[in-house]
Formats: structure tokens, sequence, C-alpha cells
């Protein structure tokens, strides 16, 4: 069980996070997953010009984030992503195919954006889950 404080999730090897927590638990088992974005557990971007390369990160920080909270991507009921370029669209998918069940898969709104935080971020990816693990 996750006691009061502990349902805001800054989990260890996770880029740094100003303002935000990677993942919060709420309403007994469920995770909102922050936007993930291309940058790694020191806080340097990936694949500056590689959009595979910085959806793989994303995906890593997903998992990262989400296994701190008590869930998987298995567990994932909701995706929201974020595109600069549908150009990157193959790239995403590409990943996204290797961890998703596709079977099972979730909910999922793709946007394209003019822009991320970041000039050189393509991609970020905010998510929903369960946390089977609390409760």
């Amino acid at each position: 069980m996750i006691d009061a404080m502990d349902h805001f999730i800054r989990p260890n090897g996770s880029p740094p996070a100003n303002g935000y927590s990677h993942a919060v638990v709420f309403a007994g088992a469920m995770v909102a997953v922050s936007g993930q974005v291309p940058l790694d557990a020191y806080g340097n971007l990936v694949g500056r010009e590689d959009a595979e390369a910085q959806v793989r990160q994303v995906y890593a920080n997903l998992i990262t984030a989400l296994a701190a909270a008590g869930s998987g991507l298995e567990h994932v009921v909701k995706l929201t992503v974020y595109l600069t370029d549908l150009d990157d669209l193959g790239a995403f998918r590409n990943v996204r195919d290797e961890h998703q069940d596709a079977e099972h898969p979730p909910a999922c709104s793709l946007v394209r954006v003019a822009g991320l935080v970041h000039p050189d971020f393509r991609v970020e990816i905010d998510a929903l889950a369960v946390a089977p693990s609390v409760g």
C-alpha cells in the first residue's frame, strides 16, 4: 500500500523533474505518468536528430516511471503521443510495437504539435495505467 506521501513518484534512473512528478498513483491503483521526453537519467538529450532513438528513450523513461509506481507497460490503458513531425510516425510505431501487446493495445491519441519544451525534442508521451501491485 502506498501512503499519502508516496503517491508522487520520482524514480531513480529518471531524468531530473523540474516542478513535476514522473508518475502519480491515484484512486487506489491508477497511475498517471507525466509526459516523458528523450532525456536520460542525467538529463542529457538522447538522439538529437534520430526519432527512433528518442522514442526508445521515451519508452525507457515510461518503463522506469511505471515500475516505480508498481505498474508496467502491460497495464497502460491510455497513451497520448506528441510528435513534432509526422514523418516520425513510423519510428514511433516500430518502437511501440516492440513494447505493446497487439491483442490488447491501450487507447491512444496522437497529436502533431508545432514544438515541445526543448527545440530538439521530437516526441513526448504520457500515459494512464493501472497499478495492480498497489492497493
